[in-house]
C-alpha cells in the first residue's frame, strides 16, 4: 500500500523526465565544453560523437523563425504537463504515461538548450572551444540558444552506382541526421504511442470534465 502511495503515474513521469534532463543535460555539457564545432570523433565505423549545432527542431531540421519555434516548445511543455497531469488523476496506462514523459523531457531538454546555453556559453566554434561565462554574457539572448547535437550513425557509407539516374556516383549515407539523447527520447516515445497507444492518442479532449 505504500508502494503504491509513493509510486503513483504522476511521481513516475516526473522521474522519468528528470533522469532523461540529467543525462541528456550532461551529455551536451561535456559535448559543448571539451569539443570544438564540427570536431568529430570516431568510436567505430558505423559510430561518431559528431559535434554540431542547430537553431531547428528534432533530428537538426530548419523550421521557420527561431523564436516561433522557442515559443512553441514551451507551450508544447506545458500542455505535455497539464495532459500528464490528467491521465495521472485518471490513471491511465502505465505504458501511456511513460511515453508521454519521455515525449516531455525530450523537449525540455532541447527547450533548454534554446533558453539558457546562448545566455551562459560561448559561441562554439571550429577553432574555440566554449566555456560557460555566466548568464547574460553569452553568445545569445534568450530563447535564442543552439541545440547541441553529438550522435551520427553512418550505418552504410557508399556511392550510388553511375547508371542509376539522378544520384548516380554521389556519395549515399544512411543514417546521416546528427542527434541527441532528447531527440532520441522523443522519437521512442512517440514511435512507442503510434504502435501502442493509438486508442488513447485517439481519445485526446479538451473538454473539460
Amino acid at each position: 500500500m505504500l508502494g503504491n502511495k509513493i509510486f503513483t503515474r504522476g511521481r513516475v513521469a516526473a522521474l522519468i523526465v528528470i533522469a532523461i534532463l540529467l543525462i541528456d543535460q550532461l551529455i551536451k555539457v561535456e559535448v559543448k565544453t571539451s569539443m570544438t564545432l564540427h570536431e568529430s570523433i570516431r568510436v567505430t565505423d558505423w559510430f561518431y560523437i559528431s559535434f554540431i549545432e542547430n537553431s531547428g527542431m528534432a533530428w537538426g531540421m530548419q523550421i521557420g523563425s527561431k523564436l516561433v519555434l522557442s515559443l512553441f516548445r514551451v507551450v508544447a511543455i506545458a500542455f505535455l504537463c497539464w495532459y500528464i497531469w490528467k491521465q495521472s488523476t485518471h490513471k491511465a496506462r502505465w505504458g501511456y504515461i511513460v511515453c508521454l514523459a519521455m515525449v516531455l523531457a525530450g523537449a525540455a531538454g532541447n527547450l533548454i538548450d534554446c533558453l539558457f546555453y546562448g545566455l551562459g556559453f560561448e559561441a562554439s566554434t571550429a577553432q574555440h572551444v566554449s566555456q560557460w561565462v555566466g548568464l547574460g554574457n553569452g553568445y545569445a539572448p534568450l530563447l535564442m540558444g543552439k541545440v547541441v547535437d553529438m550522435f551520427y550513425f553512418p550505418i552504410i557509407h557508399t556511392t550510388w552506382p553511375d547508371w542509376m539516374p539522378f544520384w548516380g556516383g554521389e556519395e549515399f549515407v544512411f543514417f546521416s541526421p546528427v542527434f541527441n539523447f532528447a531527440d532520441s527520447s522523443i522519437s521512442v516515445g512517440v514511435v512507442a504511442l503510434l504502435l501502442f497507444y493509438r486508442k488513447e492518442l485517439a481519445s485526446i479532449s479538451f473538454k473539460r470534465e
